[in-house]
């Protein structure tokens, strides 16, 4: 299992999820370009020590980033506040990448279209989302717990 991070707006954001991918055992996958420098300072500050423990993997972009999972025989999952099926009612399998998107906007809908399923976290009615990184240690710990990667 994968998390990918679509054209990652905030550096801290992206440094939350990159230690959770170490803690985890994930590896992370960002899909450029970001809204920041990648090397900058409030993203080292946030991924602290643990940008040295993850697994991570830079795409120039969607396309390419599409073209590898393809090859490699990976499921996309696109964890999106647009969806009907909730993320705990979904059997994750240990070829499955957890796309979340831009924190700005989300992902184009030509995405939306080309993700093989597409899951919500259920939250109370007319707020707009979970921060990113939150949103990810959710669907995380659930997939983790499904396939046994960690014992909980």
């Amino acid at each position: 299992m994968r998390i990918a991070l679509y054209e990652p707006d905030i550096p801290q954001n992206t440094g939350n999820i990159f230690r959770l991918g170490a803690c985890f055992g994930i590896p992370v996958d960002i899909i450029e370009p970001t809204g920041y420098i990648f090397n900058n300072k409030k993203f080292k500050r946030s991924a602290m020590d643990y940008i040295k423990e993850v697994k991570y993997k830079r795409h120039d972009d969607w396309n390419s980033f599409f073209d590898w999972t393809k090859i490699n025989k990976f499921r996309l999952i696109l964890l999106t506040t647009k969806a009907k099926k909730n993320y705990y009612n979904y059997n994750f399998k240990k070829n499955d990448i957890l796309i979340f998107g831009r924190e700005s906007a989300g992902v184009p809908s030509k995405i939306h279209e080309l993700v093989d399923i597409r899951l919500k976290i259920p939250m109370k009615k007319n707020l707009r989302s979970l921060n990113v990184s939150s949103a990810a240690a959710i669907a995380v710990s659930e997939a983790c717990k499904q396939l046994k990667i960690l014992k909980f």
